[in-house]
């Protein structure tokens, strides 16, 4: 008795992998589909079988059972094989209605599902040796794709730039191939070249052709900028790009990932929070959008964050990575392991990187965090990756790779008052170099008046050499533009310093206004108090004596990075 092969088709058609694998089973087993006699027909049965293991994610057992359907398809005598599946189709054609008339088995689909499967396995290199099978006039637009990101995860930028370019050839909307090409540093104009041009016999066709694409020109450009780490014009250009999509959801997601690296907070979270409003079950960086709320001391938001993401997808790496942030304040361990967590799904998770490499500062251990930094940047040299190495090889003491990091970062940066900074930062880390250290600073300061973090910097450096005044009238510049919690506490602790007290507790308070949460105010404002009434303010609560030890930690690494 036959096995209905035409349900099993139906089955996978409406996703129900599950049935469609108990009737698979059925139909191998089959003493009709004897193997000797009708190899094809097994070959072809095996490839079901295999078809509703790849739906449920049985990775190992949808290649064994391919693997076999192609030793059944390669042992069909090539001088037969057309004739076989000609006679099995007009047998089936004219038998019961159990039969099914079925294609032949084509072996280069075969081996992309193999391939698909070895990549969700992790397994690029045996993927890779299935795509490789498979003659390039062969290849689909799905298995280019997938060959492009086997090949960039091998480091091999030249044969996955082939594909990606090969991808767009074939349909000029794949954005991962788009965002791939600029990635890997094709130039826009190179992208661009591969639209089809329409062929129109007047000029007017073509031109309204060419003024259709003009959006996606732009969208080429700024992930073009984004990748050249060229912030301020990928940012200009998404913004174009919003008036003619208003609430484009990937658009605002784009521009709040781009605000979160340089350091636009609340821009950053202004676009996170309009986009999840737009979608609420948006999961696109929203592990970008935990860390910034982590750093503002919105604990109720991003527990809410939290709370979302997991009710939505709770297999993706960025709900790790929020997970992450949240258990911080909490568990560092538990932290980490979740930060660890979102690597392992996502290898090229750059977050979870960043957030490893954070952790890792946090717990002194700067050894580890230059190498989950590293990671970050191998994937991505942006601004946050070199800011994260240079920390960390501060925390090591190796000043020398330090500013070679800072450099290199100054150099793909060129108009980054950031990357002016780091360089900066490195300098003032041992006295002989402060004076370079204020040079940068105020080259920063030129080059982005706004730039807070700059600011901060050069008044520290102005309080470590004795110009109190000289930071007082650096910071109160920046009072009347920022409402900013750490510029408060700043011109606290300068106030407090040069024993203008009553000063210094309007700062802290005011500090404390905006952020309830700061802790470097309200240890600020406890020593305050304490000199306030007469007490020694070093000298240690009861409560305090166990804390002493991660006191000293926190205020060694201050002084590593001052």
């Amino acid at each position: 008795m036959d096995v209905p092969k035409d349900q099993i088709s139906t089955l996978l058609d409406h996703g129900l992998s599950t049935s469609a694998q108990v009737l698979g089973s059925f139909l191998v087993s089959s003493s009709s589909a004897n193997a000797e006699a009708n190899p094809h027909v097994k070959a072809e049965n095996l490839v079901l079988l295999g078809d509703a293991l790849l739906r449920d994610k049985e990775y190992r057992r949808a290649i064994h059972m391919y693997k076999q359907a192609l030793q059944y398809h390669r042992s069909i005598p090539k001088q037969t094989s057309a004739s076989s599946r000609s006679s099995l189709s007009t047998s089936n054609r004219s038998s019961s209605p159990n039969s099914f008339n079925v294609s032949a088995v084509n072996e280069n689909e075969v081996k992309f599902k193999i391939a698909s499967c070895h990549s969700s396995l992790n397994e690029n290199k045996a993927a890779l040796l299935e795509l490789e099978g498979i003659p390039s006039k062969a290849r689909t637009l799905q298995m280019n794709l997938l060959m492009g990101k086997l090949y960039r995860n091998s480091r091999n930028s030249r044969a996955a730039i082939a594909c990606y370019r090969e991808c767009l050839r074939n349909c000029f909307y794949v954005v991962e191939a788009i965002i791939a090409l600029a990635e890997l540093g094709v130039t826009p104009k190179n992208i661009i070249s591969l639209i089809p041009q329409t062929p129109n016999r007047g000029n007017r066709g073509s031109y309204d052709h060419l003024d259709s694409m003009r959006w996606l020109q732009r969208y080429v450009e700024a992930q073009c900028c984004i990748a050249s780490n060229d912030y301020k014009g990928g940012l200009e250009l998404y913004a174009e790009l919003l008036q003619q999509f208003p609430n484009n959801v990937h658009i605002l997601l784009e521009m709040a990932k781009v605000e979160a690296i340089i350091g636009k907070n609340d821009e950053a979270i202004m676009n996170f929070e309009k986009a999840r409003s737009v979608d609420p079950y948006i999961l696109t960086y929203m592990d970008e959008y935990a860390m910034l709320l982590k750093m503002k001391s919105d604990y109720s938001k991003l527990g809410k964050l939290v709370h979302d993401l997991l009710n939505t997808d709770p297999t993706r790496p960025e709900v790790f990575v929020a997970l992450s942030v949240m258990w911080e304040r909490k568990d560092d361990k538990g932290a980490l392991s979740h930060a660890e967590k979102s690597i392992q799904i996502d290898e090229r998770h750059i977050p979870g990187y960043i957030m490893k490499g954070n952790l890792y500062l946090l717990m002194d251990r700067p050894e580890a965090a230059v190498i989950a930094f590293r990671g970050a940047r191998e994937l991505r040299p942006d601004l946050r990756s070199y800011q994260g190495l240079v920390r960390s090889y501060l925390a090591c003491s190796k000043v020398k790779e330090a500013l070679h990091t800072a450099r290199e970062a100054m150099k793909a940066m060129p108009q980054s008052a950031r990357a002016l900074k780091l360089v900066g930062d490195v300098h003032a880390s041992n006295p002989g170099g402060r004076e370079k250290a204020k040079k940068f600073y105020e080259s920063a300061l030129r080059l982005e008046p706004g730039f807070l973090g700059a600011a901060l910097a050069l008044a520290e450096l102005h309080v470590i050499e004795g110009r109190n005044g000289d930071a007082v009238a650096l910071l109160e510049r920046y009072l009347k533009d920022w409402a900013d919690d750490s510029l408060h506490v700043k011109l606290a602790q300068v106030f407090s310093a040069t024993n203008m007290l009553q000063d210094a507790l309007a700062h802290y308070q005011a500090a404390l206004r905006i952020n309830s949460q700061n802790e470097a105010a309200k240890k600020g404002l406890d020593r305050l108090e304490k000199q306030m009434k007469g007490v020694d303010p070093d000298a240690p609560d009861e409560d305090e004596e166990n804390d002493i030890e991660d006191v000293d930690a926190d205020v060694e690494e201050t002084e590593l990075l001052a």
